[in-house]
């Protein structure tokens, strides 16, 4: 396969993204990035929507960071705004309806989480979801949310949302190594490849070399050798240089980081642009 297949940031945007010019670190960023992923997934599930519909809305997420901070818009109504167009693309669409009424559900379900978290209730009590008025504000303001998300993310990505999902990849990769008869690894590897979806590793680095990442992640789980030594490296059959490799497993293996309660919180409290916001004027004072 071509590179010319994978639309990737520039060297530019990666090291100047317009988050970061907007006074965001990049580890608030990246939190705020792999939380709105959570979202997506989670939206996905409730609505019964296809994987591909679900993974091809999280790289289309990712990519639009590149061109747009999160100070202009919020990672809830992006996210939204991404699945419903994925479900397109994949042929697989979903009603808007039902997509701002899990939406609502994940929004509530975040902001209760999260008052639990910061009052230190490690058993809250369930949920009691309130659904919305059928006459109020609420419904007609998300449903104009998700109409300018969509058309956002076409605008500012140049109708260029093209995504090469890696799954059959994978499989031709494992039948190379001769690892199909290994269950335990071919599942590890596709969770990698599914983790990797809340990183923004898609819209930088080549399939052959994130499949490349997930299959090293996976054979050392199993402590299963690959041959290694120049030059007989396994992964130069996918075209991979290890350097960037081992900069993809970075990024996933940084998921499973422990992490504060601090850190827990944050991304809860700024899924919309108005949190962020006010999180920068927070900051700014301090």
């Amino acid at each position: 396969m071509s590179v010319d297949l994978y639309p990737l940031a520039s060297l530019e945007q990666i090291e100047n993204t317009p988050s970061k010019s907007d006074g965001i670190p990049a580890w608030v960023e990246e939190d705020l990035r792999g939380y709105g992923c959570k979202l997506i997934a989670e939206a996905g599930v409730l609505l019964n929507q296809k994987q591909v519909a679900v993974a091809t809305a999280q790289i289309i997420f990712q990519r639009f960071w590149f061109v747009t901070s999160v100070k202009q818009f919020g990672i809830g109504d992006i996210g939204m705004g991404a699945l419903y167009l994925a479900s397109k693309l994949q042929e697989c669409p979903v009603r808007m309806r039902d997509l701002i009424n899990v939406y609502d559900v994940l929004l509530q379900r975040t902001a209760h989480k999260r008052k639990a978290l910061a009052s230190g209730d490690l058993r809250p009590p369930e949920l009691k979801y309130a659904p919305m008025s059928y006459f109020g504000n609420t419904f007609y303001d998300l449903k104009d949310a998700l109409v300018v998300s969509e058309m956002q993310i076409l605008k500012r990505l140049g109708f260029n949302v093209n995504v090469v999902l890696p799954y059959g990849t994978l499989v031709n990769y494992l039948r190379l190594l001769g690892l199909t008869g290994r269950d335990d690894v071919c599942q590890r590897a596709w969770g990698y490849l599914n983790d990797a979806l809340q990183t923004p590793v898609y819209a930088l680095y080549a399939v052959p070399t994130i499949i490349s990442a997930a299959i090293l992640l996976a054979t050392r789980n199993f402590d299963i050798a690959l041959p290694s030594k120049p030059p007989h490296c396994w992964w130069t059959l996918f075209d991979a240089e290890w350097e960037d490799i081992w900069s993809v497993s970075g990024y996933i293996m940084r998921l499973y980081r422990p992490r504060t309660l601090e850190e827990q919180l944050l991304p809860m409290g700024m899924i919309s642009k108005r949190d962020v916001r006010k999180w920068l004027e927070d900051n700014e004072a301090s």
